[in-house]
């Protein structure tokens, strides 16, 4: 017996119903699973952009593309001007290049080249003057007498001096909350960026050099692991410098701990004799020494004649 043309049609609206209706099924878990996942994939990138890593240092200078474009644009208009066809734009984001997004723990020397490429510049011979312990005083003298420079005086130090950054490897990879401290680890960005700097500034010094120290420190006026102990004084050229003459100033009325016949003094000169490098040692040298009697002209350092009768 044959089937009835309507049932035949029965079953096969049956059958196409069914397969309409487990197709939609399937969109619907289709659809629902992918709102889940991007859900989850939203509140996981929340949470992760809120991962800053923890440190015990300052976190990143706030506004700080607005602060290091500003300095550049003032050093290379007005500071010194034979800068002028410097690239302020071009070194902002060759900085942040150097350590946005990045473990701040991991940087190198290879993620600052570039920055250093594009900002350097000559010191002229005889001007190089490199510190330790001695911030305030130096930066003071050189402010008012413009015939030395110390690395805060150009463009690498100038932009960066007092300047605290760092990169977080999560959303918004710069931390603005804190950053590492030199001795939490010491590929930081802030360290390699000084070492490199300091390094930079001492390769390029020619003629007479002098350096600052502080003679009012009990621990001695030369440490061997300061920048200047550890790096600048082992990339001094000897066929570049012809004397490296220092500076050790002690506090006004204050005992001197050491002088330049004293113990750390003593290793720093045998230090760069080693290295074939002329040495001469002042204490409070004089035309520093005025800059500290402005805060206290009346007392016996300050006096312009000492040893005559009044």
């Amino acid at each position: 017996m044959s089937q009835d043309p309507r049932e035949r049609h029965s079953g096969s609206s049956r059958t196409r119903q069914s397969t309409v209706l487990l197709v939609g099924i399937m969109v619907l878990i289709l659809t629902i699973v992918a709102v889940m996942a991007a859900v989850l994939l939203a509140n996981g990138t929340k949470e992760t952009s809120m991962q800053l890593l923890q440190w015990k240092g300052r976190g990143t200078t706030k506004n700080l593309q607005e602060v290091i474009l500003g300095r550049c644009y003032n050093y290379i208009t007005t500071v010194n001007p034979e800068l002028r066809d410097k690239d302020c734009q071009k070194i902002w984001e060759t900085m942040q290049k150097a350590f946005i997004y990045k473990n701040p723990c991991n940087i190198t020397t290879e993620d600052y080249q570039p920055l250093l490429d594009l900002a350097s510049h000559t010191i002229p011979c005889n001007k190089s003057l490199f510190w330790s312990k001695t911030n305030d005083l130096v930066h003071h003298y050189t402010k008012t007498n413009h015939n030395f420079l110390t690395l805060e005086d150009t463009l690498l130090g100038y932009m960066a001096d007092g300047v605290s950054w760092c990169g977080n490897p999560s959303s918004p990879g710069i931390n603005y909350e804190s950053c590492p401290k030199w001795s939490e680890c010491e590929s930081n960005p802030s360290s390699v960026y000084w070492k490199m700097a300091s390094k930079m500034f001492a390769e390029g010094a020619c003629g007479v050099v002098q350096v600052m120290l502080n003679g009012s420190i009990d621990a001695g006026a030369f440490r061997s692991n300061s920048i200047f102990g550890s790096v600048e004084i082992f990339n001094l050229d000897p066929d570049k410098v012809s004397t490296v003459q220092i500076w050790l100033m002690q506090n006004i009325g204050g005992p001197p701990s050491e002088s330049c016949t004293g113990r750390s003094i003593t290793r720093l000169k045998s230090i760069l004799e080693e290295r074939n490098l002329s040495v001469s040692c002042e204490d409070n040298y004089r035309p520093v020494q005025l800059l500290q009697c402005a805060s206290d002209p009346d007392h016996a350092d300050c006096t312009l004649c000492p040893n005559s009768v009044q």
